[in-house]
């Protein structure tokens, strides 16, 4: 006798894409990809340029890692993966410099450190070399635009404060002062740490709430 279906619920914890964009958002929660993180987020231009060859790079080389996963000796795996990766970088690279000349400036050598990122490798070896090819992909959209959405955070807050626009366009009157610090250095990691504290608190407060609902 057959059994009715079920109907499935996809949640944050079970879906790839769902998974980088919030709950192990690959920033504020894992705290991969610092270099980039704290060296091109003065600008939100550059932040939003960046995630997206990020998540560019992501999703084709996860797909192509996926597919041919079971053929790659467990000797040359992380090899692999990096000439995999560094193909899907060069595209990006090319891309970018046909698109925009100050953008491809801005971002310079952090382009091709995509290779090398933390992130991109963490999630080949963790997720795509053993996953399918669409559930793979999708790991790479979500940790992707994660990623980007967690550069456009940190790029708005320095920009808006430190130099009082957002993507080149004023937001406050002639009087305003800029914080000159947020372009600077030292403004990365106070602009990281402001959404960190946010991250750890909500964190927190959500599990203060998980238990006074167990305890009801």
């Amino acid at each position: 006798m057959l059994r009715d279906k079920q109907p499935v619920t996809i949640t944050a914890d079970t879906h790839p894409f769902l998974n980088g964009l919030w709950k192990q958002n690959p920033v504020f929660v894992m705290v991969l990809g610092m270099c980039p993180t704290l060296a091109i987020t003065n600008s939100v231009k550059n932040a939003i340029s960046m995630g997206l060859a990020t998540t560019f790079v992501m999703v084709a080389s996860y797909g192509m890692i996926s597919a041919i996963r079971k053929l790659i000796p467990k000797q040359v795996r992380i090899a692999t993966f990096i000439a995999i990766i560094a193909c899907g970088v060069t595209v990006v690279d090319f891309l970018v410099k046909a698109i925009s000349i100050p953008v491809y400036q801005a971002l310079g050598a952090y382009i091709p450190l995509i290779v090398s990122n933390c992130l991109t490798l963490e999630r080949a070896e963790a997720y795509a070399g053993k996953q399918p090819v669409v559930k793979s992909m999708l790991d790479g959209l979500g940790m992707g635009l994660g990623f980007a959405l967690a550069l456009t955070c940190l790029g708005m807050v320095r920009e808006v404060l430190g130099a009082g626009t957002f993507l080149g366009f004023p937001v406050f009157g002639s009087r305003f002062e800029p914080w000159v610090l947020f372009l600077l250095p030292p403004g990365g990691f106070i602009s990281l740490a402001m959404w960190l504290l946010f991250f750890a608190w909500r964190k927190e407060r959500a599990a203060k709430l998980a238990a006074a609902e167990a305890t009801q």
